[in-house]
């Protein structure tokens, strides 16, 4: 059976990833004491978007039917946490901001 979300979770979760690991750079730089929260919470929503992009890579390589499906599952459920979390990461900034 063909993949039907693997394949574009697997490309926008790296996307994602890629935007998590700028924000922790940023927070960094910016060396504000207040942005320790959203550096950590964004360190967890890298690895929730990490281990989506493994799920559904595996999904991906399987052969099996019925593994192909119990791992595409577990990568659609971290996916949308970590965009849940990203949303939080979003607010978060701005608020940050707008103090």
């Amino acid at each position: 059976m063909a993949n039907n979300t693997s394949p574009h979770v697997l490309n926008t979760a790296a996307n994602l990833l890629g935007f998590c690991l700028f924000v922790i750079t940023s927070l960094h730089i910016s060396n504000r004491i207040e942005t320790h929260v959203i550096d950590g919470f964004t360190s967890v929503i890298a690895i929730l978007l990490t281990c989506s992009c493994i799920f559904s890579f595996i999904s991906i390589k399987t052969k099996s039917s019925e593994r192909e499906k119990k791992f595409e599952s577990i990568a659609d459920y971290l996916f949308i946490t970590g965009l849940v979390g990203i949303l939080v990461i979003i607010l978060l900034i701005t608020m940050n901001f707008v103090k």
